[in-house]
């Protein structure tokens, strides 16, 4: 399957039982509303696949993994309400991906941002390169990572995600998130894409019954994601409309 238009790309390839989900956009992997909404139906539809038991997550070129939400639409907000439609893609997101009933393994091949390392502390099992680094920037043009919030700490723990967010503006190496246990294991480049093939395929070798269930452990305790994921939307929503955030996401424009 394919999709691809000026709002990113959306492919899905499968071998065996593995499905291979890659998005990507011009503008450093980043996901505008659409791109999101997109990626979300997928991950709803894969979780349906009964031919499917392992996911793999990853996004297009070698250099950056995500940057996170779209600069340009989040300029184009209006309104509170515009706001948290936007953010809600994040949560709609987060969740597909934890009520996905496929474990989901992140191949991470470059930097990540903001919601970008949102999404990768919500894949189950994640393989990075030794260039991975990850910042959470949001406070600094004005915003939180107050979406992603549950998902990081859930991961890396609370004094972590802290220290990430208040050095909004550095960024943590690859060896940080391994010891964090952000990332599972680390690569060259050139290994990558070999050990996430053998990852997914040894784990989707194991029975499906199993794999089932194990997710349903691993993500216990969380169902009140819900609705908190799509209130801190609405916090950001609110936030992204201030003075100080338009001044800030302009002049990261420039």
């Amino acid at each position: 399957m394919s999709l691809e238009n000026q709002n990113g790309s959306l492919y899905t390839s499968f071998q065996n039982a593995v499905a291979t989900v890659q998005f990507g956009h011009p503008a450093s992997n980043s996901f505008p509303r659409e791109l999101l909404n997109r990626l979300t139906l997928e991950i709803n539809e894969l979780s349906r696949n009964e031919a499917v038991s392992v996911i793999v997550l990853q996004s297009e070129g070698s250099k950056a993994f995500c940057s996170g939400a779209s600069f340009d639409e989040l300029l184009q907000v209006e309104n509170e309400e515009q706001g948290t439609e936007f953010f809600s893609g994040f949560a709609h997101l987060l969740n597909a991906m934890r009520n996905c009933s496929k474990l989901i393994v992140g191949r991470v091949q470059g930097k990540a941002v903001g919601g970008g390392v949102g999404i990768i502390a919500t894949c189950d099992y994640v393989l990075a390169t030794t260039e991975s680094a990850i910042k959470l920037s949001e406070l600094a043009i004005g915003i939180g990572p107050f979406v992603i919030e549950p998902a990081v700490s859930r991961k890396i723990g609370k004094t972590a995600m802290t220290e990430m967010t208040l050095a909004a503006t550095d960024w943590k190496s690859a060896e940080w998130a391994l010891e964090k246990g952000l990332y599972a294991s680390l690569h060259t480049a050139d290994e990558l894409d070999a050990a996430v093939e053998n990852f997914a395929q040894k784990l989707s070798s194991y029975n499906p019954e199993a794999l089932f269930e194990m997710k349903k452990i691993i993500w216990e305790g969380t169902e009140q994601w819900e609705s908190i994921l799509i209130e801190r939307a609405a916090i950001t929503g609110k936030l992204v409309l201030s003075d100080f955030a338009r001044e800030a996401l302009t002049q990261f424009k420039k």
